[in-house]
């Protein structure tokens, strides 16, 4: 919701001094010139990370469209400005959506156009309401629509933006926690910085390799999450309300509860892989339907244990990401635990225990189809979602989705059930459980390494999701009666039943 917001109120900032702090009036930040072209690449460009957009469309462009909210006609000033993120221009193309991509890419709540052709993001508005006829000139680049006025801003609430808009430029906003017992011991280098900012202290903990940066005041802290500072016990983003000294709009924490970002530093800890110097005694099956998040759990597992995964298949794909137990026959014995889809009663005896994943169906059938027209971390086009292909996709593999569940439990000699949802929710607890199944001795360090890069190259983007229910009532249905029966089996024998998510009861 809006009222959980990061305490980064604003986008990164720079004084027309060059210095922060001073009195010198704010100006936003200019783009670089790699994403200056980047925001001119037009229709083809492509994405570099997770809150990118992939491709553009038609229908990517109706799809942003749909999930913003305009929020109305604000007032702006030049010498202090209404949005005080970052802002672009373009005096002959700018369009509502250029706009609005622009800001949401960075993760911005808030976009807003002026004169035409300017375009401005922000966390927050600083300025009081206009008329709506105020806002009065039509789009440079498309007559059709407005874009603000003659010092007036149209203002769009971002919807689809929440998740990446905890952010401060290029760190992730992790959130106010409470002092550690023995800070030193928890963030070994610290540092007293006159005028502080958030910019700053990223900076320093940016050049001291580490991957947080810890605001508390004047202090800013650097170190790597640990048992000792697990960032686990978040607390109420109150309680770190303290205004930077060197910028108007940020929180910087205080001496008992501190404003934590991420920086863009890789924690190591957690990155070194082997395959097992002795052959396994056991193999250990990482069984799911596909869809459910197979390959997700592979690269937390390998993250987890410093050993590759192996795979009951070969794809090449997956082996030039990095996944180079797939190359191994799966019963080499080199690897930790073995991928696999199948699900007949010979191959599940063929192991001697089992990871079993299961995601909500609804879920994993759509995961399963995007993946089988657009590839790993693509989407499926609009045609196959309103073709045949997908009532045809739906009609034979729900009912897999339940036997495949059903034939593991029944088969398995010793099954370990994880939800998808349930490791997406708690990933350190869900996660040191599988390690612990598959015999190993736990480090935390590693796991709470896991959880600062536990999404790896195989997240889809949140920005392109399907705008529209995709399942008949008919299919719903079946698939409701499907739950209903795994949920039973599970329960039967002892287990938790399905999250409640899964379907309205």
């Amino acid at each position: 919701s809006l009222s959980r917001r990061p305490l980064c109120l604003a986008g990164r900032m720079q004084q027309a001094s060059g210095q922060v702090g001073g009195g010198a009036k704010s100006v936003p930040e200019p783009l670089s010139q790699a994403e200056t072209q980047r925001v001119a690449g037009g229709a083809g460009r492509e994405r570099e990370g997770g809150a990118l957009f992939a491709q553009r469309s038609g229908a990517l462009r109706k799809l942003v469209e749909e999930r913003t909210k305009f929020f109305g006609c604000f007032v702006d000033d030049t010498q202090k400005r209404a949005l005080r993120g970052i802002s672009f221009f373009d005096y002959k193309k700018m369009t509502v959506f250029r706009c609005q991509d622009n800001c949401a890419e960075r993760g911005y709540m808030f976009a807003g156009l002026e004169f035409g052709a300017e375009c401005y993001c922000s966390h927050k508005i600083q300025a009081p309401n206009a008329s709506e006829s105020e806002c009065n000139m039509e789009c440079k680049g498309e007559k059709s629509n407005i874009c603000g006025g003659e010092n007036r801003l149209s203002i769009y609430r971002l919807e689809l933006s929440q998740e990446s808009a905890r952010r401060y430029g290029s760190a992730i906003f992790k959130g106010c926690f409470h002092r550690p017992d023995n800070v030193t011991l928890a963030l070994p280098f610290s540092a007293v910085i006159l005028n502080m900012s958030v910019d700053k202290c990223v900076d320093i903990c940016t050049e001291r390799e580490k991957s947080l940066a810890v605001l508390a005041g004047d202090w800013c802290h650097c170190g790597f999450p640990t048992p000792f500072f697990s960032l686990h016990e978040l607390e109420d983003e109150d309680m770190c309300l303290h205004r930077c000294q060197g910028e108007e709009f940020e929180s910087c924490g205080n001496d008992e509860y501190f404003v934590v970002y991420q920086t863009q530093v890789q924690d190591n800890r957690c990155m070194d892989r082997h395959f097992l110097q002795t052959q396994a005694k056991q193999l250990v099956a990482l069984a799911s339907f596909p869809g459910a998040g197979n390959t997700w759990a592979r690269h937390l597992i390998e993250l987890a244990t410093g050993f590759y995964t192996g795979s009951y298949y070969f794809d090449g794909y997956l082996y030039n990401k990095g996944f180079k137990g797939e190359r191994d026959h799966w019963r080499s014995g080199r690897t930790i635990c073995i991928k696999t889809h199948e699900g007949t009663r010979k191959e599940i005896k063929s192991f001697d225990s089992s990871i079993l994943m299961i995601r909500n169906p609804y879920k994993a059938l759509m995961a399963e189809f995007n993946r089988k027209y657009g590839g790993h971390i693509g989407f499926a086009s609009q045609a196959h979602w309103k073709g045949k292909e997908w009532p045809e996709f739906v009609k034979n593999y729900a009912p897999w989705w339940a036997s495949h569940t059903l034939d593991w439990l029944n088969y398995g000699k010793s099954v370990h059930v994880v939800h998808f949802e349930n490791l997406k929710r708690d990933l350190f607890s869900q996660l040191k459980g599988m390690v612990q199944f598959l015999g190993l001795k736990v480090s935390e360090e590693r796991l709470l390494c896991v959880e600062g890069q536990k999404d790896g190259n195989f997240k889809r983007s949140v920005l392109r999701k399907l705008e529209y229910d995709p399942y008949t009532d008919e299919m719903r249905a079946d698939i409701n009666e499907l739950i209903r029966t795994v949920d039973a089996v599970l329960k039967k024998r002892n287990m938790s039943g399905v999250p409640e998510d899964y379907m309205p009861r």
